[in-house]
């Protein structure tokens, strides 16, 4: 039960500003622990497709949410070269495309209107869970002992490495740019340029006026897995000089773009252990090759809460979220790690072939792909 629980976030992110807000509504006393000296995200953008869009329905963010979000009608899948369709989907369900920012803007009022207090700079760097309680080390070295923790700390979370001491990702051999450029108003679609072993992926952010681009390219040399770094924009550009003007168009407006390794981290073995939980990124980091992560985050968020306010042993109630969660989040990752392949192909028959099965299932059924998906975008974690 939640009820008066005393519960501590670590991680002011997506997904631990969320199970923040889950739980305070639930009747627990919730603290979040965030490393940075305030709230605020890097500009960047994300997508929310429907199993993440219901968790913000039953949370009652969607409205505020929506209201900077462009709602996305289609995807198209474009040759890299002359620009030509592919293959494309129309967006019945709701789909958005929401600037990071936007989305922890709202989550963070949220949170603060359900009582969650947020203490900021506060950087965890050990978690250790014991029998009835968790020991937090700090950057500067105090300790802090809490009854009950959600660990939330993204792809280096201190808490997964306790619980899984042996998990160690590995460099895909792709790195990733992102970066946003102001353009004229776009029509609400995301728009995929397939290359050999590159894939540019571009869609509208607030109304158009923005343009969200990430970029991953494959190489044999490795980029440091943090999203903090930026480069030269001179390298994204020569990366993608043969793809079409439209493209090149784009990237010569970028500045100062983001740029990072992409690791693919194993799902984790061990979500919880007495008084600790894992969720979202620190749980199952994923590529971005299926626009998944935040989504996950959200449904996790959800699941958690509604298994501490429904089973009255803490740790049934941990070992059902777990139960739920695993096995869906795995099936997610694969599937993202699946995608790079699909646009990355080089020129040749497979190439030629695959792209002709798109275009022709274009044309025949344009259901079936996007039915192939209907395992994760129609899954309702609220029940609603």
């Amino acid at each position: 039960m939640l009820i008066d629980k005393h519960v501590t976030v670590i991680g002011g992110g997506i997904g631990g500003l969320a199970a923040a807000l889950a739980c305070a509504r639930h009747g627990a006393q919730v603290t979040v622990l965030e490393q940075a000296p305030e709230i605020v995200e890097v500009g960047a953008g994300l997508q929310i497709s429907p199993n993440g869009w219901v968790v913000l329905q039953a949370l009652g963010l969607a409205d505020d949410v929506a209201a900077h979000a462009t709602c996305g009608q289609a995807v198209r899948l474009r040759d890299f070269r002359r620009g030509a369709e592919v293959f494309s989907m129309q967006l019945h369900a709701p789909f958005h495309f929401v600037h990071r920012a936007d989305l922890i803007d709202t989550l963070h009022r949220g949170a603060l209107d359900a009582g969650v207090q947020i203490r900021l700079g506060v950087s965890v760097t050990q978690v250790e869970a014991q029998e009835n309680a968790v020991r937090l080390t700090l950057a500067d070295e105090t300790e802090e002992v809490h009854a009950f923790v959600l660990a939330a700390d993204g792809l280096h979370s201190a808490a997964r490495r306790h619980l899984n001491p042996r998990s160690k990702p590995f460099f895909t051999g792709q790195v990733a740019w992102r970066a946003l450029v102001s353009t004229e108003p776009l029509a609400p679609e995301a728009h995929v340029f397939m290359g050999p072993g590159r894939h540019l992926v571009r869609y509208p952010l607030r109304g158009g006026a923005l343009s969200n681009i990430v970029a991953v390219e494959e190489r044999d040399s490795w980029a440091t897995e943090d999203w903090a770094r930026t480069d030269d924009p001179r390298n994204l550009r020569a990366a993608f000089t043969d793809f079409c003007p439209e493209v090149r168009d784009l990237l010569a407006e970028v500045e100062a773009p983001g740029i990072w390794g992409l690791f693919r981290h194993p799902v984790a073995q061990r979500w919880h252990n007495g008084p600790l939980a894992l969720l979202g990124d620190a749980a199952h980091p994923t590529l971005p090759f299926l626009a998944q992560g935040a989504n996950m985050a959200l449904e996790d968020a959800w699941v958690l809460a509604e298994c501490l306010a429904g089973v009255p042993d803490e740790g049934q109630a941990l070992h059902r979220y777990q139960d739920l969660r695993k096995s869906r989040t795995a099936r997610i990752v694969e599937a993202a790690n699946s995608n790079a392949a699909n646009y990355h192909l080089r020129p040749g028959p497979y190439r030629a072939a695959a792209h002709t099965a798109l275009r022709v299932a274009a044309r025949i059924a344009p259901h079936s792909v996007t039915n192939r998906f209907n395992w994760l975008y129609n899954h309702d974690v609220t029940g609603g």
